[in-house]
C-alpha cells in the first residue's frame, strides 16, 4: 500500500480560474474527463456512532474511511475504497464492484460478501459486521484533474459538493441531493516522495493555506 503526502486548501472562484489557467500549462488533463472535469458520486459508511466522522472531527492520528464510487454516472465502472491515513499520509486501496453488486450493498443486502475473494471486500464485509458500518450518505461533485508524472502528482479541483442527507440509494440518479452548505471549492494537492517545483509554485496561492477539509464530514451536517 503506497502511502502518499496530501494537501487541501479551500480557494475561491477566482483561484480556480488562475489555477486552471496555470495547471493547464505545466500538467495533463485527465483523458477520461469531458470538457475538462468529471463528475463524481461516493457512497460513505459509517457505523451508527458515526466512527469514522468522528474521528475525522478529532483529528485521530490513524483512522480509516469506506465508500463506494463512480464518475459521470458510468455502472460499468464501480469501485470500492478504503482511504488511510496515518502520520498526515494518505493511501487508497480498491476493487471493482459490478452494478448489481453496488446495488445490493447500497440497500443493505451484503451477505454475499461472505464468499468473495476480493480482500478489500472482505474487510468491508467483516467491519460491516464487527463495527456495524452501513452505507450513511451520498456525497456528489464535480472534478477538474491534473496530472504530472514526476512524482506521482495528482492536482484537483473540486466543486459544486452536494449531499444526499439521509439517501443511499446510490444507484438512483434523481435522488435529490442538495447543495452541502455555502459554495466551497476545494484544491487538493496529492504526491509520492517529491513534489516538483513547478508543481509547487502553480498551485501556490497568497493567503491560502491548508485544510483539513473534508467533504464526507461537511455532507453529514445535513443528515
Amino acid at each position: 500500500m503506497q502511502f502518499r503526502h496530501e494537501w487541501k486548501h479551500e480557494i475561491n472562484y477566482q483561484d480556480r480560474l488562475i489555477l486552471q489557467t496555470r495547471l493547464s500549462a505545466v500538467m495533463q488533463t485527465d483523458p477520461h474527463a469531458i470538457n475538462g472535469e468529471y463528475k463524481i458520486r461516493s457512497l460513505y459508511f459509517d457505523s451508527p456512532g458515526d466512527k469514522a466522522l468522528l474521528e475525522k472531527t478529532d483529528g485521530v492520528n490513524m483512522r480509516e474511511k469506506f465508500r463506494i464510487r463512480l464518475y459521470n454516472g458510468d455502472t460499468s465502472f464501480i469501485v470500492l475504497e478504503k482511504k488511510s491515513k496515518i502520520n498526515g499520509l494518505c493511501a487508497k486501496e480498491s476493487c471493482h464492484l459490478s452494478a448489481e453488486e453496488a446495488g445490493r450493498i447500497a440497500g443493505g443486502d451484503f451477505s454475499f460478501l461472505a464468499s468473495d475473494d476480493r480482500p478489500l471486500c472482505v474487510e468491508l464485509y467483516a467491519k460491516m459486521n464487527s463495527q456495524g458500518l452501513r452505507p450513511k450518505t451520498i456525497v456528489d461533485y464535480t472534478r477538474i484533474p491534473f496530472f504530472f508524472a514526476p512524482g506521482n502528482v495528482r492536482v484537483t479541483i473540486d466543486y459544486d459538493i452536494r449531499t444526499g442527507m439521509f439517501r443511499t440509494d446510490f444507484l438512483d440518479f434523481d435522488t435529490l441531493t442538495l447543495p452541502a452548505g455555502d459554495p466551497i471549492i476545494i484544491l487538493e494537492v496529492k504526491w509520492d516522495d517529491f513534489l516538483p517545483e513547478i508543481i509547487k509554485d502553480a498551485v501556490t496561492l497568497p493567503g491560502r493555506r491548508s485544510t483539513a477539509f473534508s467533504k464526507y464530514q461537511q455532507c453529514r451536517i445535513y443528515g
